[in-house]
């Protein structure tokens, strides 16, 4: 049931979507996998059980299509909990300081889940959901999965009803799409938490060449919450405005930053200000020859270079997932946003409709 892989030899299998049974909730409710394939032969798989993105496959430069994100076996082993291998996280995607934030003057409460913060959206959040789901057949196949959050779930404000649609398009570009409006002011910073490995799961993600196209970065305290600080990366480990191997200085613990995230897991801020669809990120991995580019409305990105994994989970491919085995590339507004009055807004109000996309173009080279 789950991702197969295409050889070059392999017929280009009929572009489109299928759906099949992945597993059982704990209440009976059937979850269900959605396999988005185009003509070139690239294959998606999604879920509607917290809007997992199960498996991607992209191209190598022999043209062998392998998986190119960490996810584990079964629907079994999701429900147990991963460590967010690809689901929609929120309502807000990273950390909120101390979980409590202050909106037209009432104070709301949130889980406490992070160490001393609120992270991802709480202790049950859209990644636990059961998302309803329509489908869309066809050259440029795509799945739409619908969740409504009433109005107090995890502490946050507002009725949220939210649209988050993958749309596997012909030129390899997996794009995602988020759609939300509420009945009360509230917060939101939605986010896919995919971790990327373009190996193929043969070794883990630091000889990945990445470029972030980002002249400053958000420092924070020891329990990653951002100062308020916009730094210029020039001059510091955290310069990825060239392409840079990812772990040539992802150690360097001189670097107080790089101590306090155990590696990298901060926010960059691209240098330009979003007003459509631009190229955020790129990454390369050099023995495949898989190339990524990640193209965002998003202001920002969160960088997290798979520090905390420990190899206790291991994936289809039956790979453990070591410490590093992936990166994630998280688009978003900034985090702690509803805390700095300084940063881009992450407030939504009645009458107003959330937007944003984010797109991973696959290819070789």
């Amino acid at each position: 049931m789950l991702m197969s892989t295409h050889g070059e030899a392999d017929a280009a299998p009929k572009p489109g979507v299928q759906k099949a049974v992945f597993g059982t909730m704990p209440d009976g409710r059937e979850a269900y996998l959605f396999t988005l394939r185009n003509a070139a032969g690239m294959e998606v798989q999604v879920t509607n059980y917290g809007a997992y993105l199960v498996s991607c496959t992209a191209p190598d430069k022999q043209g062998k299509f392998e998986n190119v994100t960490l996810g584990v076996p079964t629907f079994a082993d999701y429900l147990k909990g991963t460590p967010n291998m690809g689901p929609v996280v929120g309502r807000f995607g990273n950390r909120i300081a101390r979980g409590r934030f202050t909106l037209d003057g009432q104070e709301y409460k949130l889980a406490v889940n992070n160490g001393v913060n609120h992270l991802h959206g709480g202790l049950t959040g859209f990644d636990k959901k059961l998302w309803t789901a329509t489908t869309k057949d066809g050259a440029e196949p795509a799945v739409t999965l619908h969740y409504t959050s009433p109005d107090g779930e995890e502490g946050y404000p507002g009725t949220l009803s939210v649209d988050v649609t993958y749309t596997l398009q012909k030129d390899n570009g997996l794009r995602i799409d988020y759609k939300a409006t509420t009945d009360k002011p509230t917060v939101l910073n939605l986010t896919n938490h995919a971790y990327f490995n373009l190996s193929g799961m043969k070794h883990d993600a630091m000889n990945h060449v990445l470029s972030i196209n980002a002249d400053h970065f958000l420092p924070t305290d020891n329990t990653q919450i951002p100062t308020g600080e916009r730094r210029p990366v020039a001059g510091t480990v955290f310069d990825f405005r060239k392409p840079t191997v990812v772990g040539e200085r992802i150690n360097d613990t001189a670097e107080e930053q790089i101590r306090f995230g155990n590696g990298y897991d901060h926010c960059w801020v691209f240098a330009e200000k979003p007003t459509a669809l631009r190229l955020g990120a790129t990454l390369y991995e050099p023995r495949s020859g898989r190339y990524m580019e990640m193209l965002t409305t998003e202001p920002a990105v969160q960088l997290y270079t798979g520090n905390h994994l420990n190899g206790k989970l291991q994936g289809r491919e039956g790979v453990p997932f070591t410490r590093r085995y992936g990166l994630c590339l998280e688009t978003q507004h900034f985090p702690d946003s509803p805390n700095k009055p300084d940063f881009p807004t992450t407030t939504l109000r009645p009458g107003e409709t959330y937007k944003s996309t984010t797109l991973y173009r696959f290819s070789a080279k």
